[in-house]
């Protein structure tokens, strides 16, 4: 009777232990189904990294392979222009590759080839159907009415969206968008304005072109639908512009962004392979962020190219701030700060490359960089670079770390141009006006 007893009482045991795992293990994963339909940059506090390596799948392992991969794509475009195969050149490699052809609207997929950087293989909705938003209107955020840009962003299948006509529209809720999607203002003047802006949470494979983004403001304490199957309860946003939380694979190029309650764009959370071209801003404060905080040492795998924008007037400071990753900003053209133009902490590699920087009046603001929250003594060994840049009005960079090129190599994404064509490189930059049966 005596083993009888103990056989029942491991066996028991056992079941128990079976089924306590059982159950931690459902509550884990309802923890992180609760993580994603709610999270964002206000939910962050929910986040407890510890000092541990983390590699994120998106990251390349070798920087310096995109480098040369770009600059041999640049030297084949410019053998072919000079056997005359391009009749307009404006020596912004993006632009030339589709903004010569008149026919770009019957061919608007061809975009999607034309990235360059670390986020040069978002395809966004290249290998789907077109989708043509009809309705400026946003009633309704959990049941969205088709021919509304949120009907068309949440859908689960890839999809290219454009608009049927010029048109202005006023988010009452944060517009949650699907992986494998792209938003196409060219042909139209289309403004997300005047309410919550756009979130890319959790997805991958995103292209924004051609909007004009501004007035963007707090919104949440609703549900929000995300896909045709789930809706969940947002908190309360911060207004910014462009949000990418958690993301990969995004290029958001030739939009004009100002004057939201947050920042323009900004990308935190482990989020990387981006690419940020042909914008240009004006009328705000913390332009970028890049990178959640200095804790969250998943932003280590950050990696963005900052190239061809033009940061103008009424701009006072991020252009971008960057934590932890590596950031290549390369031939943009700077025209206003009142505090700095590019920050950072938490030891980000910083390699700038061929941009113009005019500095204020300000002779207290002078200089083009400032490490947050540190001494020299930290900062000195951060790697920044100035290279190739063109100073004016006083403007200066101050450089730190090993100055080894190859340490900054790691931060190239793509060849600069000089800086002295930084002004014809981005004076295009902004959402396009362009026109059926015309080059763009």
């Amino acid at each position: 009777m005596a083993v009888v007893s103990l056989r029942c009482y491991c066996v028991c045991s056992l079941l128990a232990i079976l089924f306590l795992v059982q159950v931690a293990a459902l509550t884990e994963s309802k923890e992180a189904n609760v993580l994603r339909s709610t999270g964002n940059s206000t939910n962050a506090g929910m986040f407890n990294e510890e000092e541990t390596e983390y590699k994120n799948e998106h990251a390349v392992d070798d920087p310096e392979l995109i480098a040369s991969m770009v600059e041999m794509s640049i030297k084949n475009s410019t053998e072919r222009r000079k056997l005359n195969y391009f009749s307009s050149v404006t020596g912004n490699p993006i632009d030339d590759c589709w903004r010569s052809d008149r026919n770009w609207a019957a061919n608007r997929k061809r975009l999607a080839n034309c990235a360059i950087g670390f986020g040069r293989n978002a395809i966004g909705g290249r290998d789907g159907k077109y989708y043509v938003v009809t309705d400026p209107s946003d009633d309704d955020a959990v049941n969205p009415r088709p021919g509304t840009l949120r009907h068309a962003v949440i859908q689960e299948e890839p999809l290219w969206i454009i608009f049927k006509r010029d048109m202005v529209i006023t988010l009452k809720q944060e517009l949650l968008m699907n992986s494998f999607k792209t938003i196409d203002g060219r042909g139209v003047n289309v403004h997300i304005a005047g309410g919550a802006c756009i979130v890319a949470q959790f997805v991958t494979n995103i292209i924004i072109h051609g909007l004009s983004i501004h007035d963007c403001k707090p919104t949440g304490n609703a549900m929000v639908r995300s896909s045709p199957t789930h809706f969940g309860w947002r908190t309360i946003a911060d207004g910014d512009g462009i949000s990418i939380f958690g993301s990969s694979h995004i290029w958001v190029d030739h939009n004009s962004l100002s004057n939201c309650a947050d920042g323009l764009i900004d990308a935190v959370m482990g989020s990387t392979a981006i690419t940020i071209s042909n914008n240009y801003f004006t009328h705000h404060n913390e332009v970028m962020l890049l990178g959640h905080s200095d804790a969250y040492v998943r932003d280590k795998q950050m990696q963005v190219t900052i190239a061809y924008n033009h940061f103008g007037e009424g701009l006072i400071q991020r252009m971008p701030r960057c934590r932890h990753g590596y950031f290549h900003v390369v031939n943009n053209d700077y025209t206003h700060w009142e505090m700095y133009a590019i920050g950072g902490s938490g030891a980000p590699t910083i390699n700038s490359q061929g941009n113009r920087y005019l500095a204020p009046v300000d002779p207290f603001a002078k200089e083009v960089t400032k490490r947050v929250m540190e001494g020299e003594s930290v900062w000195k060994h951060w790697n920044w670079r100035s290279d190739g840049d063109l100073m004016l009005n006083g403007a200066y960079f101050t450089p730190s770390g090993r100055g080894a090129s190859a340490s900054y190599a790691r931060a190239s994404s793509l060849a600069a141009k000089p800086s002295s064509l930084v002004g014809s490189l981005t004076s295009s930059a902004g959402a396009l006006r362009c026109r059926r049966g015309m080059a763009c």
